[in-house]
């Protein structure tokens, strides 16, 4: 018997926060003791932090509405913003998307999740 919609759905967020968290490691793993001039002159290392911040902005997205008000302190704007102007071609826009993302909103968001999971811990449990 399949599992009902609700359960599903807790299912997919808790996978997704876990993929959020992750790929949000991973930038400031990749981005650590770099400066903004440094990063996007390291191609290597600036796709694979762009690649990972798609990946986190794709993720939050996808994140349902109901979970998104159970943590309004997370700029969901910000990172909407930020996923769109990544998509941009290279450029100044791209890169200062990158740069803000890498140096203001994923440590913040790593921040507050750990927050979240401490204090609303039920929101990153799987139920079965």
């Amino acid at each position: 018997m399949p599992a009902p919609p609700e359960m599903r759905t807790q299912i997919a967020s808790t996978a997704l926060l876990g993929i959020i968290e992750q790929a949000g490691l991973g930038v400031l793993t990749l981005a650590e003791n770099l400066g903004r001039d440094e990063l996007l002159r390291t191609r290597l290392t600036r796709d694979e932090v762009g690649r990972q911040l798609r990946i986190l902005t794709d993720s939050l997205a996808a994140l349902p509405p109901d979970l998104q008000k159970a943590m309004p302190e997370i700029d969901w704007a910000g990172w909407q913003r930020v996923g769109l102007q990544l998509m941009a071609p290279r450029g100044e826009t791209q890169e200062d998307a990158l740069w803000f993302a890498v140096e203001s909103l994923t440590p913040a968001l790593l921040l507050w999740l750990r927050v979240y999971r401490r204090n609303q811990p039920e929101l990153f449990k799987m139920r079965g």
